[in-house]
């Protein structure tokens, strides 16, 4: 599939996906003869995961490390669950804060909610 029908199915734009490619996150992408990109479903999914660990936190410099030990194949399989693991534990942090912190809200607008009543 070329760039624009990559684009519609990953939800992200032309520019965003050269700028993953630039970085090194698209890693190397197929080329026509013509030098147009031709991507696979196989790009889409890895695209698809690379927006669930940006949408979940994870620095760009994280998910760059992460798709270059991809590249290297399965020799970084450990390094690849390490990072992993240490984005879960600091995703699952992120969570039990923003509890608390939805918490907070919850008993404000309560607090607000008995004094509408009275």
């Amino acid at each position: 599939m070329n760039i624009k029908e990559f684009s519609q199915r990953t939800g992200i734009s032309p520019h965003t996906i050269r700028f993953y490619e630039k970085n090194g996150v698209l890693g190397s992408v197929q080329r026509l003869a013509n030098g147009h990109r031709w991507f696979t479903d196989k790009d889409v999914s890895w695209m698809e995961f690379v927006l669930r660990l940006k949408h979940t936190g994870m620095p760009l410099d994280k998910i760059r490390l992460y798709a270059k030990l991809r590249s290297q194949g399965k020799e970084t399989l450990l390094q690849r669950q390490t990072l992993l693991e240490e984005h879960a534990q600091t995703l699952e942090q992120s969570i039990v804060q923003l509890h608390s912190h939805l918490q907070k809200l919850n008993d404000k607008i309560d607090l607000y909610r008995q004094n509408l009543v009275d």
